[in-house]
């Protein structure tokens, strides 16, 4: 008999643990670099979204989540790495990052997908990862490149800009995105004075600058990182007077650059991946009440990603890996009932009786064949000291 109870004793632990378990979950981003300050933001919105689905009651029957933090870099791909396989190692179900393209490609490649764990980037946006060979474990809630080049270039066109200079980052996301956007400009008869790659990291890119003026244009694009240095491309351009309108790719939209220059980008242009839809509307209240700036680039994007990670965990009745990748475009797209920021315990409610669910979000969900998100545009100024949205493309 004390054996029975013993046995039984045993049997009631192991279930509720089983039933309570913590379930960890990565976030990688660059909380250090050329993008350190847009990423406190990014992560508290991941956060968020965690937050709600613990909270709920309702994920796989009362789990609740612990999140693993670690540092990108967002540009140190060995560093990247590294972090990558200490957050692995403390098992996490899956990881929402990373950030910037070539960071994010080097920890799918060699630390996610051997692994089998599922990435949901929320900014890596570099057309190279559409070919990925990542076994179907990688997604992204912020549109590619390919689209974003052809926004910004439309952008230039309605700004009757007819010929300008071009700066980029020297790495994949500069110059991927600097070659959709070159093939833009070209479909709109706009001529590119000169292109020119930038390392970050320097005190000073006078010399970069001197070059880019010297083939003149009516404005200078900058394909760079708002922290280092596109930052520090648009100061020499100032001091120099070499150029007083800019024409932004998205790596560079962000409060802080709008700190540091104001009325001087008065000039200026920028587009970057985001809605002004329904989802994004419900975000804005969402966020708000949680101290987050729902405006902040990839904010959506990366509650988004969150989202669909515990989303796609209930939809297979697991935290196992391979179950989550498994229901990622399942949740993601339709049919199903639409969900919006906000919604988690109703969507993990359907999935627990059956229901299918059509995650749309804060950024209007929709994926690719290959993961990619098919996304919008905004089309931002500088405007009272902050970035303003003029329309959606």
């Amino acid at each position: 008999m004390k054996k029975l109870f013993i046995a039984a004793f045993i049997f009631v632990s192991t279930f509720t643990t089983n039933i309570f378990a913590e379930v960890k979950m990565g976030i990688i981003l660059g909380f250090t670099g050329p993008i350190e300050s847009l990423t406190p933001a990014m992560a508290a919105s991941a956060e968020l979204a965690f937050k709600e689905a613990s909270d709920s009651g309702s994920l796989l029957g009362g789990e609740t989540i612990t999140v693993v933090r670690a540092d990108s870099t967002c540009v140190d791909s060995a560093a990247a790495t590294a972090a990558a396989e200490g957050v692995i190692a403390q098992g996490v179900a899956a990881i929402m990052g990373a950030d910037c393209s070539g960071v994010t490609g080097a920890i799918a490649s060699n630390v996610a997908v051997p692994n089998g764990v599922v990435m949901i980037s929320p900014s890596a946006t570099s057309p190279g990862l559409t070919e990925l060979a990542d076994k179907g474990l990688f997604f992204r809630t912020a549109p590619s490149d390919k689209r974003g080049g052809q926004v910004l270039a439309d952008a230039t066109k309605d700004k009757k800009i007819k010929n300008i200079a071009i700066t980029y980052t020297n790495n994949d996301y500069g110059k991927g995105l600097a070659d959709m956007y070159k093939i833009g400009l070209a479909s709109h008869g706009i001529k590119v004075t000169t292109e020119l790659a930038h390392e970050d990291g320097k005190a000073d890119y006078s010399s970069e600058v001197a070059t880019l003026a010297s083939a003149g244009g009516d404005a200078l694009a900058v394909l760079g990182y708002l922290d280092q240095g596109g930052k520090g491309i648009i100061q020499a351009a100032l001091d120099s007077g070499a150029f007083d309108t800019f024409v932004l790719g998205d790596g560079m939209v962000g409060q802080s650059l709008a700190d540091t220059f104001g009325k001087d980008l008065k000039k200026s242009i920028a587009t970057r991946p985001g809605s002004t839809g329904k989802g994004a509307q419900i975000f804005a209240k969402v966020a708000g009440a949680a101290n987050i700036d729902p405006d902040a680039p990839y904010t959506a994007s990366s509650y988004d990603a969150g989202a669909l990670l515990v989303l796609a965990m209930q939809a297979g009745g697991s935290a196992d890996r391979a179950s989550i990748a498994k229901n990622v475009m399942a949740v993601a797209n339709s049919p199903g009932t639409k969900i919006y920021p906000g919604e988690l315990k109703k969507g993990l409610d359907l999935l627990a009786k059956g229901k299918k669910i059509n995650y749309e979000g804060a950024s209007d969900v929709t994926f690719t064949k290959e993961g990619d998100a098919t996304g919008s545009f905004l089309e931002q100024v500088v405007k009272k000291g902050k970035f303003e949205t003029t329309k959606q493309r």
